[in-house]
């Protein structure tokens, strides 16, 4: 019989697609639980009156709690990593879920939204830190993977909206609950691995990142070099989830006022765009492993930037495909993001992820606000217009010191 050693030598030299997909389904059920918040504002709307502005803010609150804390979680955790914190985490957004069900007033949506964000705060640098385990020498592939996940997660807003919370209201919200028993339950099975993992062989530090990166490294030796390539690849996520915050709270009511659908049809392109980013997700991990990070980065916000700048000017018939393509070209370049950053500081694994996936998407959540404000003060229709010129941002990719595959 293999003994335990013996497995876990195995399973950190391959890549361990039942852990990858394990760990994935959580970050789908995490970011769902996210999703469920967005989704909620069509009802919030009309249960509470909540005006745009006061939507923003709720967005705001939840991306601010989720992100700010990822590096700080992210950091701390690359020092001391913390497997029992995963689930804690997914009982923080189990209580945050059931509060948005009961809560009476805009004050108490806040509380609720920060338990959601506290959990997807803990859950990111951990998760990461098991994909970077589990992945063997295809990080690319592993990082689109645990990335697809959470971008089905989000996609599933729209017909949460369509399907429950419309037809059931805001006490509808309580069965996401049950989306955070299941991560729960699953978690439970990873976490032994996830330790087993760190007595064998100690922080995700290994040779194998440490020559991916290689090319990134001989490039990047001055410290000054490094600090202005993360702080373009943070520019670059904040422009991608600025502008994914105007889609995802305020497409629809661009959609209800410029074509006249109802509340349930606006919803079908922002699941278009959003389904699109899951495959794109994947299909930007697997290309770039081929074509180099940094190529991949550039395509995936400068490309969208056309058709970004289309959307709020087409005929009704045209937004369906063209939602798809720009879902499809945004999201492709989302997970490289977070595997150039990890392999431009191998030595903080956590930290990089949380800079990407954590407060560069707080940074976001400010545009959540202001084009909130935006929408009331100046019309929905010249908000969409204005924001549609946030991907023109991926340019500065060229700045980006090259990867390993450019170089």
């Amino acid at each position: 019989m293999t003994t335990a050693s013996t497995r876990a030598n195995v399973l950190q030299t391959g890549t361990l697609y039942i852990i990858l997909f394990a760990i994935s389904a959580v970050h789908m059920l995490n970011d769902t639980m996210q999703a469920v918040v967005s989704a909620l504002f069509p009802v919030f709307e009309k249960s509470l009156h909540l005006s745009y502005g006061q939507m923003g803010w709720i967005a705001f609150t939840l991306n601010m709690t989720s992100s700010v804390m990822q590096p700080v979680v992210g950091y701390y955790s690359d020092k001391r990593p913390m497997p029992w914190m995963l689930p804690v985490g997914m009982g923080l957004s189990l209580v945050g879920i059931a509060g948005l069900a009961f809560a009476p007033n805009f004050i108490s949506v806040i509380l609720a939204v920060v338990f959601i964000g506290l959990g997807s705060a803990i859950f990111h640098p951990e998760g990461s830190r098991v994909v970077y385990f589990a992945a063997g020498g295809r990080r690319g592939l592993a990082q689109s993977i645990y990335q697809v996940g959470g971008n089905a997660g989000s996609s599933l807003a729209p017909l949460m909206t369509i399907f429950v919370f419309l037809p059931l209201g805001q006490p509808g919200a309580i069965w996401g609950t049950l989306l955070a028993a299941a991560a729960i339950a699953i978690l439970l099975r990873v976490v032994p691995w996830y330790k087993l993992q760190l007595e064998q062989h100690g922080k995700p530090v290994k040779k194998s990142a440490a020559k991916a990166g290689a090319a990134i490294a001989a490039a990047s030796r001055s410290r000054g070099i490094i600090i202005m390539a993360m702080s373009v690849l943070i520019l670059l996520v904040f422009a991608r989830s600025w502008y994914f915050s105007g889609i995802s709270n305020f497409y629809n009511f661009f959609a209800v006022e410029k074509y006249g659908l109802s509340e349930k049809a606006a919803q079908v392109p922002i699941f278009i765009f959003m389904a699109a980013g899951v495959l794109g997700t994947f299909f930007g991990g697997v290309l770039a492993d081929k074509f180099g990070r940094k190529r991949m980065i550039l395509f995936s916000i400068g490309g969208a930037a056309p058709f970004a700048v289309l959307l709020p000017h087409l005929p009704l018939a045209w937004i369906y495909p063209v939602s798809f393509v720009l879902g499809f070209i945004l999201l492709s370049g989302f997970s490289v993001s977070v595997v150039y950053a990890q392999e431009l500081i191998p030595n903080n694994v956590g930290m990089a992820s949380g800079l990407i996936t954590g407060l560069a998407f707080g940074m976001g959540a400010l545009g959540a606000i202001i084009l909130g404000h935006a929408a009331e003060a100046w019309g929905l229709q010249n908000m969409m217009n204005y924001s549609s010129i946030l991907p023109l941002i991926g340019l500065l990719a060229f700045l980006l010191p090259p990867d390993r595959r450019d170089a």
